[in-house]
C-alpha cells in the first residue's frame, strides 16, 4: 500500500496509509452463478492479456460474462457434448485435462472443472455419467483398478501434475470442486486437493465458496442421514516463480518430473 506524509501544524509530518475506506470488495462466498464468480476470480488474479488454457471447457459456462478479447483463451475439453462453432471460442475437443498439448511452463493460468462426482451406474447419478463415458478411469464402467471417489480424486490429482507442468512459473490455476457423500462417508474433496497440490508445490491463493440459486433435492428419501450439499468452491493455486517451493516434493507419479523450460514466463 502506498504511503503519503502527513504535515501537522508545529509537528513533524507523519506517514499515513493512501487510498479510501469501501465494501466494494471480491469476497470469500457468493450465491449466485458460476459465470459471476469466475469473473471476479479473473480479475482479482488474472492480468488482461494473459494466456488462459481452459482445459474442461464443456459449453463455455464460465466464460458467459468473460469479454472475448479480454484474454487469449486455449479451449479444449475431451469432448464438449454439442456443436463447437456455436460457442465463441475456438475448442479442440479430443484432449484430455490429464496430458495436454502443451508445452512446459507455457501457459499464464489454467482453468480445472473436470467432473466432480462418480457415476456407479443407473440413474442414481444421471447427469454426471461423462465421468465414466469420457474419461474412463472409474472401475465401474471403464476397466481401471479405482472407483467411486476414488477415480474422482485420481482424475484431479493426474489434471494437478499436469498444469503444474504446463504453467509458467507464477501462473495460476483456478480449480472448481464440490465435496460428497461415497458409501456413507464423507469424502471433503476440496480439502483433499489442497492437501495433495501443496505437494506438487503449488502455494494456495484463495479459496471461494459458490451457493446455489435453487434448493437441490433427491429422487426419493427415507431417512436423512447427512447434509444435502448446496455448495461448491473454487481454489486458486499459483506456481511459484522459482523451480521448486523448499521442501515441497517434485510433482510426479512415480516418474522423474521433466525439467522447466528455460523459455520466458507467458503472460
Amino acid at each position: 500500500m502506498a504511503l503519503r506524509r502527513v504535515q501537522r501544524k508545529g509537528k513533524r509530518s507523519r506517514k499515513s496509509p493512501a487510498g479510501t475506506a469501501t465494501n466494494d470488495l471480491v469476497f470469500t462466498a457468493y450465491q449466485g452463478r458460476n459465470a459471476e464468480l469466475f469473473l471476479k476470480i479473473l480479475a482479482l488474479y488474472v492480468p488482461t492479456g494473459a494466456t488462459v488454457a481452459d482445459v474442461t471447457y464443456g459449453r463455455g459456462a464460465f466464460w458467459k460474462d468473460v469479454a472475448a478479447e479480454r484474454y487469449q483463451v486455449r479451449a479444449s475439453d475431451v469432448s464438449t457434448g454439442i456443436d463447437c462453432r456455436a460457442l465463441p471460442y475456438h475448442v479442440s475437443t479430443g484432449i484430455d485435462c490429464r496430458a495436454l498439448p502443451y508445452a512446459d511452463a507455457s501457459v499464464g493460468a489454467e482453468v480445472l472443472d473436470p467432473p466432480y462426482m462418480h457415476s456407479p451406474g443407473g440413474t442414481a447419478h444421471d447427469g454426471h455419467q461423462n465421468f465414466e463415458r469420457y474419461y474412463r478411469n472409474n472401475g465401474t464402467g471403464g476397466g481401471g483398478t479405482i472407483k467411486y471417489h476414488a477415480a474422482v480424486l485420481d482424475l484431479y490429482f493426474a489434471a494437478g501434475r499436469e498444469a503444474y507442468r504446463v504453467l509458467a512459473p507464477a501462473g495460476v490455476l483456478i480449480v472448481k470442486c464440490q465435496d460428497e457423500v461415497c458409501a456413507n462417508t464423507q469424502r471433503l474433496t476440496h480439502v483433499e486437493i489442497i492437501n495433495e497440490y501443496t505437494t506438487y508445490g503449488f502455494v494456495v491463493e484463495d479459496c471461494f465458496v459458490l451457493v446455489r440459486q435453487n434448493r437441490p433435492g433427491v429422487s426419493r428419501v427415507v431417512r436423512q442421514v447427512h447434509a444435502r450439499k448446496n455448495h461448491s468452491y473454487f481454489h486458486v493455486f499459483r506456481k511459484p516463480r522459482s523451480r521448486r517451493r523448499p521442501g515441497a516434493p517434485a510433482p510426479t507419479d512415480g516418474r522423474r518430473a521433466e525439467p522447466l523450460s528455460r523459455s520466458a514466463p507467458a503472460t
